[in-house]
């Protein structure tokens, strides 16, 4: 108990727990047995700054050159600082949500601006002409027609000014393609 008074006394933090409850006490005291026994061989502390040193002292080797049996012989720094570290999270960036009406050029293509550049996208020839409205949420675009059906949906390739089609091709046509080139 003077040990750990002269530690409050110095202003040095001990862990406290609730006594006689050996889960929370027996790592403290283990704590302080190992304290006591590395004080207990060094020279008598002249002063305050002298037992401050011998106190360094043992944080250094306690932490950073004793290896320990149930970390597999590494010293508690070196799992410390293999261990991933929270950290605060990045802020999301905020969607730019837009809604945008337009007209289909006529080949049934529509642009949109999309970081600072024009992207175009073809829809249907079927539809050449006719209004549209683009639903925009970031890089996500929604081709709505007037009467309210979904005219096609795509996510913008930032590294593409004309954005691929996605028509669906017919197995025959494939197979067409395959039997010509054989």
């Amino acid at each position: 108990m003077a040990l750990e008074s002269e530690l409050d006394r110095l202003g040095i933090q001990c862990v406290h727990s609730t006594p006689y409850h050996p889960q929370t006490c027996g790592k403290v005291e283990r704590f302080h047995q190992t304290l006591k026994l590395f004080l207990a061989k060094q020279a008598p502390a002249q002063s305050l700054a002298h037992l401050q040193l011998q106190l360094d002292a043992f944080r250094k080797i306690y932490n950073q050159q004793r290896p320990h049996r149930a970390l597999d012989g590494r010293t508690p720094l070196q799992v410390f600082n293999t261990r991933l570290k929270a950290s605060p999270s990045m802020a999301q960036p905020q969607i730019d949500y837009r809604i945008r009406r337009d007209r289909f050029d006529a080949e049934g293509r529509v642009t949109l601006r999309y970081l600072s550049r024009l992207r175009h996208f073809h829809v249907s020839y079927k539809r050449r002409s006719q209004p549209v409205m683009l639903l925009v949420a970031g890089d996500h675009v929604r081709v709505i027609a007037e009467d309210g059906a979904l005219l096609r949906e795509l996510t913008l390739d930032p590294s593409r000014d004309y954005q691929p089609s996605t028509s669906p091709t017919l197995v025959r046509h494939q197979v067409r393609q395959r039997s010509a080139s054989t």
